[in-house]
């Protein structure tokens, strides 16, 4: 058993999306503790942005005419993708940035998508397995809140994800990560410490419920 997972936060200390990667990691380990864990970092090891175009290009020029950077490009394309083809359960930990989705995991998404096995017109190779996205929002974007529909990233994660990658996906989202950094959101203290048991609980129920089903298939 091999659980795949990823990092998008550009921080480590304090991370919040990475805190609540841990909890579900921990259930998945005390469960499964002789498992695997394939690791990819692209918060502190991003991706270049410019390496899903040079992939894609890659794509329609001969071997034998590509250049070196094509090379290199369709290379890392390469193993990328292995690593999620190696895994047999998911664990994506992505925060939103600026009310969009995070360029770090964009362009991990942009150039797994030129390897040949996860052409979205081709069936999903990854299709039916367990999956947990792991979204952390500074603010509050809930159903109700004057920024709701600000959050463009976790719908287009899930769709991905979800849709044309075909994980069984579950999400955990956890809001008002900000309130006692940012003082203009010191009045929600009460409600974001809410919503940070609640997103902790969820993670912990989730990872319990990764692991069986990863078990089950």
């Amino acid at each position: 058993m091999t659980l795949f997972r990823l990092d998008a936060s550009i921080r480590v200390e304090d991370s919040r999306s990475r805190e609540l990667a841990d909890i579900v990691e921990r259930e998945w380990l005390t469960a499964n503790p002789d498992a695997g864990v394939i690791r990819r970092d692209v918060g502190t090891q991003p991706i270049p942005s410019t390496a899903w175009g040079t992939a894609a290009f890659a794509g329609y020029t001969p071997e034998a005419d590509r250049t070196a950077d094509q090379r290199e490009a369709v290379r890392r394309a390469t193993e990328l993708a292995d690593e999620l083809l190696a895994a047999d359960a998911f664990l994506f930990a992505v925060p939103l940035y600026n009310y969009g989705v995070s360029q770090h995991f964009k362009s991990w998404v942009d150039i797994i998508i030129t390897d040949p096995r996860f052409n979205p017109a081709e069936p999903p190779a990854i299709a039916g397995k367990p999956a947990i996205l792991v979204t952390v929002h500074g603010g509050y974007y809930a159903e109700g809140t004057p920024r709701h529909g600000w959050d463009h990233a976790t719908p287009w994660m899930q769709r991905i994800l979800a849709e044309v990658w075909g994980l069984d996906l579950n999400t955990v989202v956890s809001e008002l990560s900000l309130v006692g950094v940012n003082p203009a959101l010191d009045e929600f203290k009460d409600l974001a410490s809410t919503l940070r048991a609640d997103a902790e609980n969820r993670a912990r129920e989730l990872g319990r419920r990764l692991t069986t089903s990863s078990a089950s298939r």
